[in-house]
């Protein structure tokens, strides 16, 4: 099985940003723990502060992957772009979030993403991303 990682902007600041919100773990560190863990996955990752970046990325791999776990972080709720790609390709997705995105600002509520995702994991830190893994066990 063959699964990307995509994480949009500011998530390359895991473990300096806002540790009391989103941890001290760098995202490098805990995807060498999920590569441990699910050692009979292809797992892959890209990171992005920018949209056009993301676009591509999905495009590119949204044809020939077994999944796509997704945290677009702020662009999930501003860009249609990224939500359109998520529909336009083959590939199931599933959105992740840090972070309970209803329990922060009302801006945070919405996103353009879920309607075309295989479904949503948010709120579980760092652990978020293994469940969208094993959710494509």
């Amino acid at each position: 099985m063959k699964l990307i990682i995509i994480n949009g902007p500011n998530l390359n600041l895991l473990g300096k940003r806002e540790p009391e919100m989103y941890g001290k773990q760098t995202f490098e560190d805990y995807f060498s723990t999920l590569q441990f863990k699910f050692k009979d996955v292809q797992l892959e990752y890209f990171q992005s502060n920018i949209e056009g970046d993301l676009i591509t990325k999905l495009q590119e791999v949204g044809f020939s992957y077994d999944g796509i776990i997704l945290n677009a972080a702020a662009y999930t709720h501003t860009s249609v772009g990224i939500g359109d790609a998520v529909k336009a390709i083959k590939t199931l997705v599933v959105e992740v979030h840090i972070s309970n995105t209803h329990k922060r600002e009302e801006f945070r509520h919405i996103s353009y993403i879920s309607s075309g995702a295989k479904g949503v994991i948010l709120g579980f830190g760092l652990q978020s991303y293994d469940l969208a893994i094993q959710s494509f066990l």
